[in-house]
């Protein structure tokens, strides 16, 4: 095979030029992958812009969330509430101290971070740019089994990679695999923060073999994300539903339902279920088999749970206790969203009554919480750091997490699911009045549709 020049390769790219593999095959081949540099010779440049995306910053700022500092950034990297109840700071990746069988682990909140750890968070410079692991992502035969922390010659705990020539060879566009090795894990296992996994048998977009990034379709490593009220860093990009399937999706006797567009969210009728984490207690950890301590969790599967509806207008109240939606019928911009509702119980601080955070080393070696948070108010420079863990106050968060996937159509909700005696809407906290209710829930409002409706399928 005659071997394609860095020029020519760079001409092909440019052009966007896409045969049936990646270009470039024999110079990875002849020369091997080098990391980013070997993706450089193709894609200049795009190394440094990656350092300014969420993936590599683990924050942003954030323009829709109350009581936050709008000059600051807000992300995985500093957030403190009670899903992860600590960030990448006070749980940067490290190797706790050994339990009571004299065993030890690596552990961090950020070794999902696609850099080397050694470049961490937020880094910048040629070296951060050269620790970018862009096979983790981009190649379908990566062996995750190296994606796994070790100690170098110097001490530092360095995050392994991918490098091979094999994983480089099988560049595409990210699979469902690559987005959830991270994603389904998020918040301390599978199924735990978000309770969904993206499988043809839970969700309609996989059903017909669509990938996570069909949706998130990203520019310049950019990820368009939506409005989650827990999901605050952003890359200044948004994804909707209305994007592929516009304001009016329904046909035929189904059309009815677009004079709902207006004021209920898609999700509302087509993600009617959702699962995982439903609430988790930081104040007390748990031995596991394996000698090592975990927050208690009570935890649902995927589906097993049903969503809360609540008036949302995409802007978020955040206060110690409360992260979720702000709205109202009235108010000209909310919609009727679902919710996953999550409690999280943590410590707080006595004097000040703010959440605090939790170093993990601690009581996952021995279960020791208080010392936890004592580390954690250490590494943050707080004031008497032992005073502060013996004081705090234990106390519980509820979180509204958004219901974006598990979508459904042949077990959409329909208008006797909504507008039923019994249906799923609470009408009263919604903001009706009792004369509202009785109209909203009388029968005359779907019956010959429904009728109609059930002669065509029958």
């Amino acid at each position: 095979m005659v071997t394609i020049t860095s020029t020519l390769l760079a001409l092909l790219c440019a052009a966007g030029v896409w045969g049936a593999e990646h270009p470039g095959k024999s110079e990875i081949e002849k020369n091997g992958y080098k990391g980013p540099a070997t993706c450089e010779e193709c894609h200049p440049g795009t190394a440094k812009t990656f350092l300014d995306t969420v993936h590599w910053k683990h924050a942003s700022k954030v323009d829709n969330v109350s009581n936050l500092d709008s000059k600051k950034e807000y992300g995985m990297k500093n957030r403190i509430y009670t899903m992860c109840n600590g960030n990448d700071i006070v749980n940067n990746l490290k190797e706790i101290p050994k339990n009571a069988e004299g065993k030890s682990k690596f552990t961090g909140c950020n070794t999902c971070h696609p850099g080397n750890h050694v470049s961490d968070v937020g880094s910048t410079g040629p070296e951060a740019q050269n620790a970018i692991d862009c096979l983790v992502c981009h190649s379908t035969d990566y062996d995750f089994r190296q994606r796994k922390p070790f100690k170098n010659a110097q001490g530092q705990v360095v995050m392994g990679q991918d490098r091979s020539t094999k994983a480089a060879l099988a560049i595409a566009k990210p699979t469902v695999k690559n987005c959830m090795v991270c994603h389904e894990a998020a918040g301390g296992g599978v199924l735990v923060k978000r309770g969904f996994v993206f499988t043809k048998e839970t969700d309609a977009h996989a059903a017909k073999g669509m990938v996570c990034v069909d949706c998130h379709k990203a520019k310049n490593h950019k990820i368009p994300t939506g409005f989650d009220p827990n999901n605050w860093a952003n890359d200044g990009v948004r994804v909707a539903c209305t994007d592929c399937h516009g304001d009016k999706p329904h046909k035929g006797l189904s059309a009815v339902y677009n004079n709902h567009t207006a004021k209920i969210a898609c999700q509302t009728c087509h993600i009617p279920r959702t699962g995982g984490a439903v609430a988790k207690d930081f104040t007390v950890w748990e031995k596991g088999g394996d000698g090592f301590y975990e927050p208690t969790t009570l935890k649902q599967e995927a589906n097993a749970t049903v969503p809360v509806y609540a008036w949302y207008n995409k802007t978020v109240r955040n206060d110690q206790h409360f992260i979720g939606p702000n709205g109202s019928r009235k108010d000209g911009k909310s919609k009727i969203y679902p919710f996953k509702i999550f409690l999280g119980k943590a410590f707080y601080d006595q004097k000040t009554g703010k959440l605090l955070s939790m170093d993990f080393a601690p009581p996952m070696a021995n279960g020791n919480t208080r010392a936890g948070v004592e580390s954690a108010a250490r590494t943050l420079g707080m004031k008497d750091p032992a005073a502060v863990a013996k004081n705090a106050v234990p106390g519980w968060q509820t979180i509204y997490f958004g219901s974006n996937h598990l979508v459904t159509k042949s077990k959409a909700l329909n208008c006797v699911n909504c507008h039923g005696v019994n249906g799923v809407f609470n009408f009263r906290d919604l903001g009706y009045s009792d004369a509202e209710i009785k109209k909203l829930t009388n029968p005359e409002l779907y019956f010959k549709q429904l009728i109609e409706k059930q002669k065509e399928e029958w």
